[in-house]
């Protein structure tokens, strides 16, 4: 007995030291190697994401964008112009990073050259930019049919942007879709494209819609080949030597984590995974790569389409904050739901996603309210909960829990330290990290890239 327990206490003690020298060589890893750093959205998507990777970019010798299509956008300004980003990776306005669009994203071709022609008119011809053989092409059906199966759904539809991403990832699965590479074979194009229309016309069909023909699609999509070839390459092979040269990297990918397929609020969802957790299988590397994740939250939350949203309000507070923070989607200018800043959700993420620091967004919206509130658990059934429930149903149910804090009435948007800020709004961050049990690495007081505070230099 005595050897057996012996062994044990051994075993846990070796185990325990294994894991201590784990995470002490995880965590030298980032020192002695080019740090590979993801950002993420904590919430619904629109945190904020594309200014944190813009600014993040100055740094970063690569940027990297791993899923979604054009149903999500980014809006940078930059050099007093603003840039609304769909497709194109945050780092497309700097001349010297390198851009990749990898496999798991889905792309439009037309509205990619439409949004390239766009940078081209506001001077940004000069870029680098690689586009991954493996990603999937969104057609024309596809657009079609997003419209039609949402509008089916009645009460239940998702909101969906009706760019035709759904659909393009359910063919991807059902194993007929259309992939970037297959646009520069001609003969490798006919196969797939005809196989894909026996199955989608037979669906249109059947919807009452109209169909397409091959002869309509092949020769353009063969035009919009051509035009794509200078961008198309195995991108998954090229960021493996860009990690093997110890670059600096940044992955970012669309929408917030609550909209995850696998971890959302299912079935208000998108079709992919906005998770830190799918970076490596949609980008082809390894998990080990890894090094940080930044999670993006904006100092309150919103959420754009149908769904669940615990800390909804609307009243004249959330009216104020929609213009003051300009709460209207990127993509389809849509007004934003507003609600309180829900820590059950930002803890969700953090253990989804891992998360390894918070950059908090649009603090300044918040100046001028006499009290700002918190979510910090959800009531369901009677009893006290700090998690998301898988279950929808249960989700619908959840009554927040809040605390209050005082706000305050300074002007912010020129703050450059955390110092600075009104004793108020450094209690609100203080608390923010205390109940997510994440440190904050910056916070941003306006739109500008220079108005961001960086508390940890994320690539140092």
């Amino acid at each position: 007995m005595k050897t057996g327990l012996f062994f044990i206490i051994n075993s846990c003690f070796q185990s325990r030291k294994a894991y201590d020298i784990m995470n002490m060589v995880s965590n030298l890893r980032g020192e002695f190697m080019g740090k590979r750093v993801v950002v993420v959205g904590t919430q619904w998507g629109d945190e904020g994401k594309g200014k944190v990777t813009d600014f993040l970019a100055t740094q970063a010798d690569v940027v990297v964008r791993s899923q979604g299509g054009n149903n999500a956008g980014h809006t940078i300004l930059f050099n007093g112009k603003k840039f609304a980003l769909h497709f194109l990776p945050s780092g497309i306005l700097n001349p010297k990073i390198t851009n990749y669009m990898t496999n798991g994203m889905v792309i439009e071709p037309q509205s990619f050259f439409k949004e390239l022609e766009g940078l081209k008119k506001s001077d940004i011809n000069d870029f680098c930019l690689f586009i991954s053989d493996r990603a999937h092409v969104i057609m024309p059906y596809h657009l079609t049919l997003d419209g039609v199966l949402d509008e089916l759904k009645g009460a239940d539809a998702v909101g969906t942007t009706k760019k035709g991403i759904g659909p393009a990832y359910t063919d991807k699965v059902s194993r007929i879709g259309i992939r970037i590479g297959d646009l520069l074979n001609p003969i490798m194009l006919e196969q797939r494209l005809k196989a894909a229309l026996k199955f989608t016309n037979a669906y249109l069909t059947a919807l009452g819609q109209q169909t397409f023909h091959f002869d309509d699609l092949y020769p353009r999509y063969l035009e919009y080949g051509n035009r794509l070839k200078p961008y198309i390459a195995d991108t998954s092979l090229l960021l493996n030597r860009d990690i093997d040269a110890n670059k600096k990297i940044l992955f970012e990918g669309a929408q917030g984590v609550m909209l995850c397929i696998e971890q959302g609020t299912y079935p208000f969802v998108t079709s992919s995974s906005p998770s830190a957790a799918a970076v490596p299988l949609n980008a082809g590397i390894s998990p080990m790569a890894l090094t940080d994740v930044i999670g993006v939250t904006k100092a309150y939350s919103t959420r754009v389409g149908g769904g669940v949203f615990p800390t909804e309000f609307e009243d004249e507070i959330a009216k104020t904050i929609r213009e003051v923070g300009h709460e209207y989607g990127t993509t389809t200018g849509r007004p934003r739901r507003i609600g309180w800043l829900d820590i059950v959700v930002l803890k969700h993420t953090k253990r989804v996603s891992g998360l390894t620091g918070l950059a908090i967004m649009l603090l300044d919206v918040l100046s001028g309210l006499k009290n700002i509130k918190i979510c910090t658990h959800y009531e369901l059934d009677g009893k006290i909960i700090d998690y998301v429930p898988g279950n929808y149903a249960d989700f619908v149910k959840v009554k927040p829990i809040y605390i209050e804090l005082p706000g305050w009435t300074e002007n912010i948007t020129q703050v450059s330290r955390f110092s600075d800020l009104p004793m108020n709004a450094q209690q609100y961050l203080k608390t923010i990290e205390k109940l997510s049990g994440v440190n904050i690495t910056l916070f941003s007081v306006g739109p500008d890239r220079t108005q961001t505070v960086v508390l940890k230099d994320i690539f140092e």
